[in-house]
């Protein structure tokens, strides 16, 4: 079978305007498709030179197949159950940050260069004084994109119109501002001058994003029945699901420069980010972390299968409608049209999203997702949200053990072990505590100041109602107890 390459796709060559540190699965399912459409509508006209900013891995497979690849995206749109494939021409060309050092600093030389690009990891964007401008290249990715900079700075000698516009879509809050935070740090470090740190300070612009799509990756087993299908071979084949968003907040409008909402692409450029972030992280993070334990508890398995549980959908749609919406200060239409389409991503038939996977670490995900949804509610109704506050019970019978096995706490349905996968200080809390009564359980859980900031049993009402569904979980089980208040 003969494999993907620019001989099959016919690949126009166009000048690089983007490096982009990282060549996974996301990045070339979100940002690099989006380049592509925007190339094809010719709004954009710009190629990507992917970095590897790792040492191991390898570039292989980018190299065989001339960096082009397919993303298959399935999902629901527009109501129907669909599988878009597109052939990705937008990247010129992979490179080695470590095996091929100089040949990667010579981008930072590109006069047609213009955006960096990255997703290193949440734990990517940090600042290590141990880190050395003289490393080839340095270890951090901010020390890198220091280090890369100052190339461009003495290249074109300081020239203002020179300067790079960062596009970071680490899962952090403030990305961009942290990235800049970062690199001027390093910059201080280094002794790079007062010259470089105002070419950073006004040529520079440094964004900060919001991204949204599943990426669920390479197919794996299906890989090849794939190929059969598209009369190529692709091992760089990454499949994901067709919603996306990319919220772009800058100091500087750059809309005109990087114009992908006239190609039609969900990309919004804003000076505020952070109420598209709370829609997010509230509706359809704060769902999954709400329903999930109860879920679990009810029997099913994945998220489609809750879905088609009438039970779990009903007290899911409920908290989102009635419960979080009234908490959010985005336009009301608005959030009821990313709230149904969060219901249509719940219902992917192409995704099995494992309700044991959503729930790792699921009392720190509580408070980021729930708590302040729980909060807000009461103080602007004057009462407890009724599903919110059931989750922490629900929370609760969920994180119910007594043994720690390896690194999880061992719980039990219907007789069957599941992993409760959490921190240490949590697993060890439910260990000890798990057997006691429903009242003196909820009222040391809701006390650990170490667990949500702030002593909940303060909350009026909140312990007293957490208990209470407890014990009828206890005693009637989850999924009785649930209807009860659905």
């Amino acid at each position: 079978m003969e494999v993907l390459g620019k001989a099959m796709t016919g690949k126009k060559e166009r000048p690089v305007r983007v490096v982009q540190f990282g060549e996974g699965n996301f990045l070339r399912a979100f940002v690099d498709y989006m380049i592509d459409i925007a190339n094809e509508q010719g709004k954009f006209d710009g190629d990507i030179v992917l970095v590897k900013p790792i040492e191991f891995g390898s570039l292989e497979h980018f190299h065989r197949q001339d960096c082009q690849y397919t993303v298959s995206l399935r999902g629901i749109a527009q109501g129907e159950a669909k599988v878009i494939n597109r052939r990705i021409t937008s990247v010129a060309d992979a490179v080695d940050a470590y095996g091929e050092y100089h040949k990667y600093m010579k981008l930072a030389e590109l006069e047609s260069l213009r955006f960096v690009v990255s997703n290193t990891t949440e734990a990517g964007i940090v600042f290590d004084g141990e880190d050395r401008f003289e490393g080839k290249p340095p270890r951090t990715f901010p020390g890198k994109l220091t280090q890369f900079l100052h190339r461009r700075y003495e290249t074109f000698r300081g020239s203002r119109d020179r300067g790079l516009i960062m596009l970071p879509v680490e899962l952090i809050d403030d990305n961009g501002i942290m990235l800049r935070k970062c690199v001027m740090e390093f910059a201080d470090l280094w002794n790079l001058g007062d010259g470089f740190k105002a070419w950073v300070e006004e040529a520079c612009i440094f964004t900060s994003t919001l991204v949204d799509r599943i990426v669920t990756g390479y197919p794996g087993d299906r890989a090849e029945k794939e190929w059969e299908a598209f009369g190529y071979e692709d091992r760089l084949l990454v499949t994901g699901e067709p919603f996306a968003l990319w919220v772009i907040e800058s100091p500087r409008d750059i809309s005109g420069e990087f114009p992908l909402p006239e190609a039609g692409l969900p990309v919004i450029f804003t000076e505020n980010q952070k109420p598209y972030k709370q829609r997010k992280v509230r509706i359809l993070n704060g769902a999954h972390t709400s329903f999930v334990p109860a879920s679990y508890l009810c029997g099913n398995d994945i998220v489609r299968e809750s879905m088609e549980d009438g039970d779990i959908r009903n007290f899911m749609e409920r908290t989102i409608f009635d419960e979080v919406i009234p908490t959010l200060t985005l336009p009301k239409e608005e959030l009821v049209e990313f709230a149904e389409e969060v219901i249509n991503r719940f219902n992917n038939p192409y995704v099995n999203h494992a309700l044991l996977a959503i729930s790792l670490n699921s009392v720190s995900k509580w408070r980021a997702r729930c708590l302040p949804s729980l909060l807000e509610y009461r103080e602007r109704f004057g009462r407890l949200p009724a599903r919110l506050t059931f989750s922490l019970a629900a929370l609760l019978a969920f994180y119910h053990g007594t043994e720690i096995r390896g690194n999880a706490l061992v719980g039990h349905r219907e007789g069957e072990e599941y992993e409760i996968r959490d921190d240490g200080e949590v697993l060890e809390f439910f260990r000890e505590n798990s057997e006691r009564d429903s009242r003196a359980l909820t009222e040391a859980f809701l006390g650990k100041e170490a667990f949500f900031g702030q002593d909940l049993n303060r909350t009026e009402g909140l312990t007293e109602a957490v208990a209470a569904y407890l014990e009828d979980i206890r005693k009637n089980g989850m999924r009785a107890a649930l209807c009860r208040i659905s």
